[in-house]
């Protein structure tokens, strides 16, 4: 049983890109759902949706109030992240008449280096031996800033051609505060009020890992829509691999240098690098370009990879 628990672990990760990507392909094969496909893409947008807001949850969940200590790596972090998206923000905002294919590939950049972390990022971090409690304090740090930043900065570089600015603001705002904050609040709430149904939920929460598998297939079907429906020239798929590629092993490595030299380095890596690739391409899809979301599951492909080399070695160092 320990080695077909092992077995899944070292291949779920890089499995759940193969199947998300066979699926969106099986569709496209398949006339007969054809008519279906815009019931197929919502319940897809959707389910990741949920799955998001889950996985966030079974992380407050085994986490106390109690136990989120700021730390000065959360700091370095943070400030990373938010000066690193207001500058390329900046860009995008005052260089005029902009080619789009640069804009397009500076708005990649742009959200692959904001996105939240990740709501598996914990489930990752605790089975490699980092400290839950420290990612899980980056994750609401991050969550916030988002959650402010992003309605308020996606409106003055990509203008809404229906709404004003601040209902455009309150529009995104409240599309992103179900999945980021909302799942915190109802965790906590359920540990102070609902002590045997919380004991419960901290039981379950074990399978937050194989929830991740879903919602890993349903990033990378949703992203490989997005690419295939971009008609994107050969060139500038490459420009948003290598975009999406960079922006990964900067923030991993970046992470690993800010914690080095104490336990902190393995969790920093986790927390700035492993990113909610869901959000991403969601939040991608609906408010910038499409193609946009074609950098998050990208970005989904880079650190599911990285994670699984890490997994896999952490498991058979322990062999």
């Amino acid at each position: 049983m320990k080695k077909i628990s092992s077995i899944i672990q070292d291949w779920m990760l890089p499995g759940a890109i193969v199947l998300g990507i066979s699926l969106y392909f099986i569709y496209r094969g398949l006339p007969v759902l054809q008519p279906a496909g815009h019931v197929l893409h919502t319940v897809a947008s959707e389910g990741q949706r949920l799955v998001i807001a889950l996985l966030l949850f079974f992380q407050f969940v085994k986490i106390s109030p109690h136990d989120l200590k700021l730390e000065r790596w959360h700091l370095m972090a943070l400030l990373f992240q938010i000066v690193s998206f207001l500058g390329f923000a900046a860009i995008i905002k005052f260089s005029g008449d902009m080619n789009e294919e640069i804009r397009i590939l500076l708005e990649c950049a742009m959200l692959c280096l904001i996105c939240p972390t990740a709501s598996a990022a914990g489930v990752i971090t605790d089975k490699l031996g980092g400290s839950l409690a420290g990612t899980v304090t980056y994750l609401v740090l991050v969550n916030v800033a988002a959650t402010f930043l992003i309605p308020t900065i996606i409106p003055l570089i990509r203008p809404s051609a229906d709404l004003g600015f601040w209902t455009y603001v309150g529009h995104i705002a409240w599309k992103i505060f179900p999945v980021l904050v909302l799942p915190g609040l109802l965790a906590w709430l359920f540990r102070y009020t609902t002590h045997r149904f919380q004991r419960l939920l901290m039981r379950l929460s074990r399978y937050a890992f194989y929830i991740w598998g879903v919602g890993l297939t349903l990033a990378m079907l949703l992203a490989t829509r997005a690419l295939i429906l971009s008609h994107l020239g050969i060139g500038a798929v490459v420009c948003i691999v290598l975009v999406s590629m960079g922006t990964c092993a900067l923030q991993f490595y970046f992470g690993h240098r800010i914690g080095k030299g104490n336990k902190d380095s393995l969790t920093a890596g986790q927390a700035l690098g492993q990113k909610n690739t869901g959000f991403l391409i969601w939040l991608g899809y609906n408010y910038l370009t499409p193609v946009t979301s074609v950098a998050g599951g990208l970005y989904a492909i880079w650190q599911n990879l990285f994670n699984s080399w890490q997994l896999y070695r952490k498991g058979h160092k322990k062999s």
